[in-house]
This record gives structure tokens, sequence and C-alpha cells, in this order.
């Protein structure tokens, strides 16, 4: 079978009374947790977390950026999931090695690594245009470790939006690859009738999990079609989307000059050079000792 375009697709049904999002996050996550070089239960926790965000990203504003931050006293020691609404994600989390055996039916124990604790949701409008604003935030205590569950009590108690989320992420085999991950969000809408709430509850009970229908062959389109039961579906846009990071060598550089002369001096001295590593893709950054000078005694411009 040939492999699926990582994408989201934002639809809508019941006369515009039910929002609806879904995507196929597979390339994503396979790519974030090949460069933190996860295990499995990381795996699968840290995908789920980039996939929620993607999705909670864009109920938002256009200029909002999200910062989904778990903190938490689990294994895993905490997750970091950063979405802008270009369809861009990046993410870490503290301990890639989190692993323990398969819970009692069998899945990845994720609600076992992460444990309890708090999920924050920090939002900032137009922070990539240089605008400067107070961030909202919103924090609410762990409720399942699950993910998706989490999501929905947050969305629930800080966005005051009735939801359903649904996350997964299926790890194959003994070479530990991701092969299959997404997820969906669906939020009622003021004006939706009772009729068609409880249809929608009875649906989603029914519904297969995420990971079996991702792995039978189910798109983003799919996944809403089969999720909703008899309730038609109506797609309004469809967006590609990737793991990108914010990280560039000039962004080390300007890191290591705001560490001050004295600190410089210091590295110049005793390392003769600086190594950074971005915490949210594992990129290397190498400074040596004429990139340290330059910083201290910055070349002067030719004047013409």
């Amino acid at each position: 079978m040939q492999e699926r375009e990582d994408h989201l697709i934002q639809a809508t049904a019941a006369d515009s009374t039910i929002r609806l999002l879904a995507a196929v996050t597979t390339r994503l996550v396979a790519e974030a947790c090949g460069r933190h070089a996860t295990a499995p239960t990381a795996s699968a926790a840290l995908g789920r977390t980039l996939t929620g965000a993607m999705l909670l990203g864009r109920t938002f504003k256009d200029l909002e950026y999200i910062t989904v931050r778990i903190d938490c006293d689990g294994l895993i020691g905490g997750i970091v999931a950063e979405a802008n609404a270009h369809g861009q994600v990046r993410g870490y989390v503290k301990n890639p090695a989190a692993h323990i055996p398969p819970n009692a039916i069998g899945k990845l124990d994720v609600r076992g690594v992460v444990g309890n604790g708090m999920l924050h949701v920090i939002r900032e409008v137009g922070v990539e245009i240089g605008l400067a604003k107070e961030p909202y935030i919103g924090s609410v205590p762990i409720v399942s470790g699950e993910i998706a569950e989490d999501f929905t009590h947050y969305l629930s108690v800080s966005e005051q939006v009735n939801s359903a989320c649904s996350l997964g992420v299926f790890v194959e085999g003994e070479q530990e690859k991701v092969t299959n991950a997404g997820g969906y969000l669906i939020q009622v809408m003021p004006g939706c009738d009772e009729e068609t709430v409880a249809a929608l509850e009875t649906a989603i009970r029914q519904a297969p999990s995420v990971t079996d229908m991702l792995r039978s062959g189910a798109d983003a389109e799919t996944m809403l079609q089969q999720v909703m039961g008899t309730i038609p579906v109506t797609v309004l846009e469809s967006h590609s989307i990737e793991f990108r990071c914010k990280c560039s060598y000039e962004r080390a550089v300007s890191l290591v000059t705001a560490l001050g002369e004295e600190e410089v001096s210091d590295m110049l001295a005793k390392d003769n050079g600086a190594e950074l590593t971005c915490h949210f893709c594992n990129a290397v950054y190498y400074l040596d000792d004429e990139a340290l000078r330059n910083i201290l005694s910055p070349s002067s411009p030719v004047l013409m």
C-alpha cells in the first residue's frame, strides 16, 4: 500500500453545529520520534501530543501559535509540542527512553509513563509577525494520562466547548518504527439539538479506534465518516502538515551572543568552540573558534 501524505482536514456537520478536524500525522510523528530516538511508549506519548497540538491549533485564529506542555511525575518526565497556523509542529519528551510493559489490554501504556500532573496550553497571538501580546495560558490537571482525554478535559474546562478527541500512534515490530499516527477532534457548537448530540455520542462509542482505522488505510476524511456514523460530513478545507523546527545556525549564534562577553570568552579559552543541541529537533550546531571570536569582536562593515 502506498504511504499516505500527512494531511489535516476541517469539516462540519449538522448545519455547522458540529465542528470537525482530523489528521493523518504518520510521517511527522515518525520524523520526530526518529530525531529523538524515542522508545515505543515515549513515541506513542510524543506522537499523540504532537497530533493533539496540531488539531487544537487549527481551532484558534490564524495568527495564533500554541504550545502544549505536559508537566508530569511519570517516567517520561514531561512533553512539549508547539504548532502554528501553517501546519507546522515540533516537540520533544524529556525522557526519550521512557518505556514500560504493555497495559492490561496489550497496548502501549502511555498513561503509565505520563502519570499525574498538569496540562498547559499557551496561546500566543502574532508571534511570527513580531507582535508582542500577553499570552493566554490555560491549565488543567491531567485526568487520564492517555493524552486525548486530557485534551478533551482542557477544552471542556478552559475553552468551555464540549468536545471529543481521539489520538493514536502505532509502533511496528522489532524496529520500533511509527507506521501509523493521527487523530480527530469533534466539537459541539451552540444550537446543536439533543437528538443529534445523542446520535453523535452513539456513533463515537461504536467507531473503531484511530489506529485501527489508519491501519486499514483510512485517510482523514474516511476517519471522520466512520466516526460520525450516519451523520453526513461536509469537508471545508484540507491542509498539508509537517514536522518543522524554528532552530537555525543564526539562532544558535544569537543564543551564544546573549550569554555575554565573559561566558563567550570562557568557551573560547576552554573549548575552542561551542556546541548547542536543539531540544525540539535534536539538531546540533557547532560554533568554531572563528565564530566565537567574531561574536567578541564583530567584523565592521566596509563603508563605501
